[in-house]
């Protein structure tokens, strides 16, 4: 790989122009593509002003997980824990405890890593109503794996009590809030900040815990996706009617518990490839969950997985890295029609 270009919009040797190291921390959306501002932050507000147990807290990362604008509108109800996650997981489980909704954020590499058994401790096993929003989740840092969380799904997947979410744009970020809010447990959620793409307002789409929705449908694929891969999918929906191939694309938002109902109608029509797309690592996500539902169930569609390779991967540029890695709208085209070949 190429390392970024420094300076200017000047063209690489494949013709396409070349990205500045800005790109690394570059927002998800494509150009011109529809966005919102920080939907995290204004649905957290909005859900605080009616109910007054919510109070939001964070280790130093306020601004990069979209929190400080609740800080501005509640600072008696925000809590800055300093650079020490445990300790922000330590103190939001004795806030539940207490009887307060603490939204706890940080980066998703720090939630599932560094304070991973504090979680498990204090938050899961005890069955605290903590809810955990985290940036950075997969592929959407071009940083290297320090913060890379490409393994967050697998990791919390697995804790007991633990409902995991993976939503795809701001559309659904505004309603999943106060879905979390309602759930009375731990929640994990993949958080998206900044300038965050508007997709499923287009599909009439509205979020439900524990629920698959079918976004568009299609007889010869199915992208089975979550997070910014359903973004994708649908890119991808959309050029593959160009080869007149029809595609489908089912959300699974909430990873666990997973809609294993609708999941399996989708993927019991004969004759058709499921592809499970997802921004984390094939080992233990979407894609093995899905995999997992199949095979226990019998039902045995032809299969294929997109997801993040099991290895420590690249630092550079993201739209640089999304094609090296394959779930670019680009890279996935050209695998079904590899697939379907």
């Amino acid at each position: 790989m190429k390392p970024a270009a420094k300076n200017g919009p000047d063209k690489s040797d494949s013709g396409k122009p070349r990205l500045t190291t800005s790109a690394m921390i570059a927002s998800i959306a494509g150009e011109g593509q529809r966005t919102k501002p920080a939907p995290f932050g204004h649905a957290l507000v909005e859900l605080a002003k009616q109910d007054a147990s919510i109070v939001g807290m964070t280790a130093d990362l306020g601004k990069y997980t979209d929190l400080h604008i609740f800080a501005q509108a509640f600072p008696d109800r925000h809590y800055q824990m300093g650079m020490a996650e445990q300790l922000l997981f330590g103190a939001a489980s004795g806030l539940a405890s207490e009887g307060f909704t603490p939204f706890a954020t940080t980066y998703a590499v720090f939630a599932s890593r560094r304070a991973y058994d504090f979680i498990h401790q204090t938050i899961a096993e005890e069955d605290r109503n903590v809810k955990i929003a985290c940036a950075l989740p997969g592929l959407t840092s071009g940083y290297g794996p320090s913060h890379q969380a490409t393994e967050d799904l697998a990791l919390f997947r697995a804790m007991p009590n633990m409902v995991v979410i993976d939503p795809c744009d701001a559309h659904e970020i505004e309603q999943v809030v106060p879905a979390m809010a309602r759930h009375k447990g731990p929640v994990y959620m993949r958080l998206l900040r900044g300038q965050v793409p508007l997709v499923l307002d287009e599909y009439g789409y509205s979020f439900e815990l524990g629920k698959a929705k079918l976004l568009r449908d299609g007889y010869e694929v199915l992208f089975i996706s979550s997070g910014i891969m359903t973004m994708r999918a649908l890119e991808a929906a959309k050029a593959l009617e160009q080869d007149r191939i029809d595609v489908g694309v089912l959300h699974v938002p909430t990873i666990k518990p997973l809609d294993s109902a609708t999941i399996l109608a989708a993927c019991a029509k004969l004759g058709r490839l499921v592809v499970v797309a997802e921004n984390h690592t094939v080992n233990g996500g979407l894609g093995e969950a899905v995999a997992g539902l199949l095979m226990r169930e019998g039902v045995h569609p032809a299969f294929r997985m997109v997801g993040l390779p099991d290895e420590f991967l690249a630092a550079g540029a993201l739209p640089t890295l999304h094609d090296r890695y394959g779930i670019s709208t680009e890279a996935l085209c050209n695998r079904v029609k590899g697939w379907l070949k």
